[in-house]
């Protein structure tokens, strides 16, 4: 059996959708479908120099790999490769050789220092120090059962602060983009970001087929967004929460708890029966809204980072 590596084609559904289905099964709790990989692939940021990779063995796609420049962080260098193998086809050269494939494609953007995310299993982590890696921070995957669980009832916004669906920004969703910005610069992280970029924003968030404005909610303090929970959907039963936050002014006062709880309320009523979402280990005031609403952990990643000079 022969293993080799080359470059998603992106023109060829059955390629992203073979892509997407080995995602799934190695990584069930990110939300992926063949319409969101081949947007990601159409409008990623030039400066990225984004790859998609995937290895095959006698015609089947069993690993993948994306690969890409951090353009957005005021320190150069900087880059990712994160590869994912079908778990009934390891050991069997993929993950060397999707790793090997997109250092090289790294390097060649002016890459010095690779970061990776890696499942915390011995098995994954001894993958990655064989290949050079030494291991960061920690982060967690979160489930919630929304069929069958119980959320927290719905509470009353205090004096002064509305409840609003990101749908009610449609015409104007500029003042979003400045709540997620400041929030995503507080998020913990191996890497600074400079976000600044609107037009980048609308095309890689925004309007990306897997969000949700209508599911999105939004605490007005006065009127002025404080508080957001960004939702993504599958188009199916699967919601995930892609970014909870506060702005720096209004933090302490229970408004994320209070957007998160809304939309969580929101989306079992359209009839999502899962809620995922993802915690820095070091995030403790949003682990523990987390804990409040009830979702648990299923799973741990680790952050790797290797120097490619």
């Amino acid at each position: 059996m022969t293993v080799t590596v080359r470059a998603l084609r992106t023109e060829d559904r059955a390629d992203i959708e073979a892509f997407a289905r080995v995602r799934r099964i190695a990584l069930p709790f990110l939300l992926y479908t063949p319409e969101a990989i081949a947007y990601d692939i159409a409008n990623s940021h030039p400066d990225a120099h984004y790859q998609a990779l995937v290895a095959e063995e006698d015609g089947e796609v069993i690993g993948t790999a994306q690969t890409a420049v951090v353009h957005d962080s005021a320190e150069p260098g900087q880059g990712y490769v994160n590869v994912y193998v079908h778990p009934e086809h390891t050991r069997r050269g993929a993950g060397s050789y999707l790793v090997r494939t997109a250092e090289r494609h790294l390097a060649a953007a002016g890459v010095t220092r690779s970061f990776a995310w890696v499942l915390d299993a011995p098995g994954n982590r001894a993958f990655a120090a064989r290949h050079g890696y030494r291991s960061s921070r920690t982060a967690h995957f979160l489930r919630l059962d929304l069929a069958n669980g119980k959320l927290p009832p719905l509470q009353d916004p205090p004096p002064g602060v509305e409840l609003r669906k990101g749908s009610d920004f449609a015409a104007d969703p500029r003042p979003l983009f400045a709540l997620d910005s400041e929030t995503m610069s507080d998020e913990p992280s191996d890497v600074s970001y400079e976000f600044t970029d609107y037009e980048a924003w609308l095309r890689e968030t925004w309007q990306h087929p897997l969000t949700s404005p209508e599911l999105t909610s939004v605490a007005l303090v006065d009127g002025r967004p404080a508080a957001f929970s960004l939702a993504r959907t599958d188009g199916g039963t699967r919601y995930g929460t892609m970014m909870t936050g506060t702005a720096r002014d209004f933090r302490g006062l229970g408004l994320a708890k209070l957007a998160k709880n809304d939309s969580l309320h929101r989306a079992r009523a359209a009839g999502y029966a899962e809620a995922l979402t993802g915690n820095d280990a070091g995030n403790d005031p949003m682990i523990a809204i987390n804990k409040w609403l009830g979702y648990e952990i299923c799973a741990t990643e680790v952050r790797y980072v290797r120097e490619l000079a």
